[in-house]
């Protein structure tokens, strides 16, 4: 039984986009490696022919991941977001209460994260602490480091 995932409209679009690049692009390469190394001659001593199956074997395994993945993805429609508690895809401006610091995280499916552009996992430590809080919470968060505590400053999308 796989797990349900919430996507945005970017997200899923780019996960049917690597399955058709994948479908369209990739497995043609492979098919075309596979007879060129075929026409070589005998295969049980053709490491070229080994090594485009295997390729094959692998690429056919990601797509059926990817597969998987779209089958059980959901779309959030943003319009229906309850900006009064954090929850996906809203953006979460938190206090370090330690140090002071402040920090804009937007909370998102597991495999949209990015911690450059500030998009972190619901199922990351920090996502996972701050799900369900609201404005003014103070929130204990347990991370490989210890335990640091936020206090949820604004909550918006």
């Amino acid at each position: 039984m796989s797990q349900i995932a919430y996507y945005t409209e970017e997200g899923l679009q780019k996960l049917k986009d690597e399955l058709v690049h994948l479908e369209r692009v990739e497995r043609p390469n492979i098919i075309k490696a596979i007879s060129e190394a075929r026409d070589k001659g005998d295969l049980s001593e053709n490491a070229e022919y080994d090594a485009a199956r295997e390729a094959q074997g692998l690429l056919e395994l990601k797509i059926g991941k990817l597969k998987e993945i779209l089958a059980n993805a959901r779309l959030i429609d943003e319009s229906q977001l309850d900006l009064s508690k954090v929850s996906i895809l809203t953006t979460v401006k938190i206090k370090n209460i330690k140090n002071g610091a402040f920090m804009k995280y937007t909370i998102v499916a597991e495999n949209e994260a990015n911690l450059k552009e500030m998009k972190i996992s619901i199922d990351s430590p920090i996502g996972k602490g701050l799900l369900g809080k609201k404005v003014g919470d103070k929130v204990d968060v347990v991370v490989p480091a210890g335990v640091i505590p936020f206090e949820i400053i604004e909550i918006t999308l």
